[in-house]
């Protein structure tokens, strides 16, 4: 039987950010680090809620379906016939955020995600913000 985890994060989605490499002046050594300040607080959100669908059970071993449906803010002023969210943020990098922040909780490392389905969208009238996560063990 395989095992499924579905759970859902309120919040507006934040994307992982790239890499920036800066030079520290004092030690003359390299720096990395991420762009975006925001991408670790949802990160550590997503990891909780990870946390309390699993309720304690081990990370899994196998690979990993991974569906993922993003809800964003739909600006006040945007048509209601635009339907489709075609602006930043990035699905990729939203993406790589949520595998993240589930490794060593869902699973032991994101490289067992062999499937991923993704969507972003605005959020529906009445519905919060945020990402529905639905993992599935394949066999």
């Amino acid at each position: 039987m395989d095992d499924v985890v579905t759970f859902r994060v309120a919040g507006v989605p934040v994307p992982k950010g790239s890499m920036k490499m800066l030079r520290n002046f004092t030690t003359g050594r390299p720096v990395v680090m991420h762009d975006n300040t925001k991408s670790k607080p949802w990160a550590n959100l997503v990891s909780l809620m990870a946390q309390r669908a699993v309720r304690g059970a081990p990370p899994w071993q196998g690979a990993v379906h991974l569906d993922l449906l993003f809800y964003l803010p739909r600006p006040k002023s945007l048509p209601k016939r635009i339907t489709y969210h075609t602006k930043k943020p990035d699905l990729d990098k939203l993406i790589r955020n949520i595998k993240d922040a589930l490794k060593g909780i869902v699973y032991r490392d994101d490289a067992q995600v062999v499937r991923t389905e993704a969507t972003k969208s605005y959020t529906p009238d009445g519905e919060p913000d945020g990402v529905i996560i639905h993992l599935r063990s394949l066999p």
